[in-house]
């Protein structure tokens, strides 16, 4: 008899998070030779907007890290929902769910290959 196992609500990919060395650099790029719109969070500018995607320059990452470089992160329904149906599924969790920024509930998982994958939900979907 298969068990029923909860749904995941993944949705989407959300942000590509990229390395970089000059941010300077990296923001002309993406605004005057690729055109993108920023991608705001409130008034803060988080990024470059590519449709629904959000690319997130990370000059933090520009040393050598265990980071993953891009690092993804997928849009979820629920983030605490989304880490206990990963954990019904025996999938392994890198990084418990928690509050980031104070808007969003983010954590991740790896896969079968060891690859680390991000997901997050607005905060308040936790109670929704």
């Amino acid at each position: 008899m298969s068990q029923t196992l909860p749904p995941l609500g993944l949705q989407c990919v959300k942000v590509i998070a990229l390395a970089v060395i000059d941010p300077l650099r990296a923001d002309r790029f993406y605004q005057e030779q690729l055109g993108l719109e920023p991608a705001f969070e409130g008034t803060q500018q988080i990024g470059w907007r590519l449709d629904q995607i959000i690319l997130m320059l990370k000059p933090d990452w520009a040393m050598p890290t265990d980071e993953p470089n891009p690092r993804i992160t997928i849009s979820v329904e629920n983030a605490p929902a989304t880490q206990a149906a990963l954990r019904a599924r025996d999938i392994l969790i890198a990084d418990e769910v928690a509050l980031y920024d104070g808007h969003f509930l983010i954590g991740s998982f790896l896969d079968s290959e060891g690859n680390k994958l991000w997901f997050c939900s607005p905060a308040d979907a936790s109670t929704a």
